[in-house]
């Protein structure tokens, strides 16, 4: 539904500068955290933040196969080098000598100050020491718990910035209950009230949905702000989805990568009482009436999730165009609704002006496409003069795989739902192992299949 009843109030910028600027300083500086690293055909990954390197290596040992070994071991020893795995076989150029030589192929862990000399050592003792120069690829959690060192808060400093705001968590800490002010409660009570007159007219239906549910199970109202414990135990019921406290502006690399892992990362301070309007951070009236609703719909729950997961081991550029694929859906983004365009994005959701504004006759329109939003130049001192319009969750979920797909990296991952982990798919027994479980769920599915064709 469009309107030209314009109210001008200034939008949220908050999200916009973690995210977007965050990451193009990132791209632009080379700032980001190494990782993975490839030698010979096999990739490995460097746990910077523990002062390690994992490494592949191939090395033959000629002749006095036990000597060589015992003196490769020797180096092993002395640089404290953790064996993670070890194989071997009949050298092929022994195939053709006739001499009785061995190949080995190790992987190893090792302190990164070390490793140079290491691979020397090692050179003296073995021949055909094969490593190549590392290829860097930023460090990513690789488990739900692994979300505590993604704790980057952009710290720069803004008058118009609370900065008195309340620490982050550990993962497996209970969420903290906050205790509002009759202010900040009366704060929260015109944004809640003042917006839920614009939500049957401007809000899509999951939105809706969602926000009558909170409603209807008194997690939402207008005379409590909702703690966050309660609302993520909703969430985790209805989509996976849980919310962690975070302490401010995350990096754009750290707030994305909790997305893979269907985390949550939200304010609990809230907005200043003399501005109920505008809030220049996401606080927590933009988390939980513009996020948590949509975050409570499976399709949206799983579209934001594939951002997520495209970001993991990204190059800064990548990061970039993800942020802002991030920024022009999931804080501003439109979808068509039985003919009618409406909001799902949460800047809109959570900014009346802005709302009003965004379905008005005065913004441009375009058809949601992955490639030419990741590039779309945004407007961080007014409202948008672009808005990007999704078919469907659906059809948008399928056109941001496909757009994942040419994103470059030398590995896939498969997130495990059981273990909360991501799976780095680097060998074809791990692929085969994905395949047998999805064969089971197959399994699963044509049964339920043909006991329902039995009735």
């Amino acid at each position: 539904m469009k309107t030209d009843s314009i109210v001008q109030t200034i939008p949220l910028s908050g999200r916009k500068r973690s995210l977007i600027e965050d990451a193009r300083r990132d791209r632009e500086s080379g700032s980001s955290s190494p990782g993975p690293s490839r030698c010979g055909d096999s990739f490995v990954f460097e746990e910077e933040k523990s002062g390690k390197v994992t490494l592949n290596i191939l090395f033959a040992l000629r002749n006095e196969k036990n000597a060589g070994f015992f003196k490769a071991g020797k180096v092993f020893e002395t640089f404290e080098a953790k064996l993670l795995h070890l194989e071997s076989r009949p050298s092929r150029k022994s195939k053709k000598s006739g001499e009785d030589d061995l190949e080995f192929f190790m992987r190893c862990e090792v302190h990164c100050s070390d490793t140079d000399i290491f691979i020397n050592s090692l050179k003296r003792v073995a021949d055909d020491v094969r490593i190549v120069q590392e290829e860097k690829i930023p460090w990513f959690p690789k488990k739900i718990s692994d979300l505590d060192k993604c704790n980057h808060l952009i710290t720069k400093y803004d008058p118009d910035l609370d900065q008195d705001h309340p620490v982050s968590e550990k993962h497996g800490d209970p969420l903290p209950v906050v205790e509002y002010t009759p202010e900040e409660i009366a704060t929260w009570r015109e944004v809640y009230g003042t917006l839920s007159n614009l939500y049957p007219t401007h809000a899509c239906r999951q939105f809706l949905e969602a926000l009558g549910q909170l409603e209807s199970e008194r997690l939402y109202g207008e005379d409590k702000i909702p703690q966050l414990g309660e609302v993520s135990a909703f969430l985790k019921e209805r989509t996976g989805f849980q919310l962690r406290p975070v302490a401010g502006l995350l990096s754009a690399r750290d707030f994305l990568a909790s997305l893979a892992f269907r985390v949550f990362q939200c304010t609990q301070y809230i907005r200043h009482p003399s501005a109920p309007m505008h809030s220049p951070e996401p606080d927590c009236c933009h988390e939980l009436l513009g996020h948590i609703p949509m975050l409570a719909d499976k399709e949206f729950a799983q579209f934001s999730q594939e951002i997520g997961l495209a970001s993991l081991g990204a190059s800064d550029e990548d990061i970039e165009k993800l942020s802002t694929l991030y920024w022009f859906t999931v804080e501003f983004g439109l979808c068509k609704q039985n003919g009618t365009v409406k909001a799902y994005g949460a800047g809109l959701l959570s900014s009346y002006g802005e709302l009003l504004y965004a379905l008005s006759n005065e913004p441009q329109y375009k058809p949601f496409n992955p490639a030419e939003t990741a590039v779309q130049p945004y407007q961080d001192q007014s409202y948008q003069p672009v808005y990007f319009v999704s078919e469907s969750f659906e059809d948008a979920k399928h056109k941001l795989r496909q757009y994942s797909s040419t994103i470059q990296k030398p590995f896939s991952i498969r997130y495990d739902p059981y273990t909360c982990s991501m799976e780095v798919l680097d060998e074809p027994s791990k692929i085969q192992n994905a395949l047998a479980q999805m064969r089971d769920d197959l399994k699963i599915l044509h049964k339920a299949l043909e006991r329902l064709g039995q009735k």
